[in-house]
């Protein structure tokens, strides 16, 4: 019967190195520590409840909503609506560009008034736009021209009538308007020209 050949015992120098010595325990108390320590600076970032910006690993912003693809509150008695203008701007600070639309009834004929609408879409990815404000009411019968976003402040031309006697054609008073987000909602600062010929 075969047996297993016996391993050689180990030489008497090799067993010398095996003997643990205060200065193993204390060079690995040092490596502990310095690896606690540097855990202990690799803490993640507080949460302070705010909105993270966009970031590279977020990938690139959303595009601004499509004004074509929204119905508006807007009531044209069976007329439909009709986009004129429109501009695109990040007004709220998210990094994702919001639209707004200047909006009024296809009459087929006269000047209907136009009202200003702000589109964002929700944040799921292929979300429909929606309204989420509205700026210039139909009912105030204004024409809105030169719509543009900078700085992210909403800037028109605004044509208006001084008296009910001014023709519907030929309005004769002439306002800037500019809408600016501040504070949660849409703050507006309007400049009204003397009322002239336009």
């Amino acid at each position: 019967m075969l047996h297993s050949p016996t391993p050689p015992a180990p030489a008497l120098d090799v067993l010398a190195h095996h003997h643990t010595r205060p200065v193993h325990w204390v060079a690995t108390a040092c490596a502990m520590a310095a690896v606690i320590a540097g855990g202990g600076l690799l803490q993640p970032d507080r949460a302070t409840g705010a909105t993270p910006g966009p970031t590279a690993a977020s990938g690139p912003p959303a595009p601004a909503p499509d004004a074509h693809a929204v119905t508006y509150p807007l009531d044209c008695k069976g007329a439909p609506q009709a986009v004129t203008d429109t501009a695109e701007g990040d007004l709220d600070g998210d990094g994702n560009p919001e639209t707004v639309a200047a909006v009024r009834c296809d009459a087929g004929s006269g000047t209907p008034p136009h009202a200003i609408y702000v589109l964002a879409r929700d944040g799921q990815q292929g979300a429909a736009p929606r309204v989420v404000a509205t700026l210039l009411d139909a009912a105030r019968r204004q024409t809105a021209t030169g719509l543009t976003v900078s700085d992210r402040t909403v800037t028109a031309r605004l044509l208006g009538y001084s008296s009910p006697s001014v023709p519907r054609y030929s309005p004769d008073v002439k306002q800037l308007a500019k809408w600016r987000w501040t504070g949660g909602k849409f703050r507006q600062e309007l400049t009204d020209s003397a009322a002239t010929r336009v």
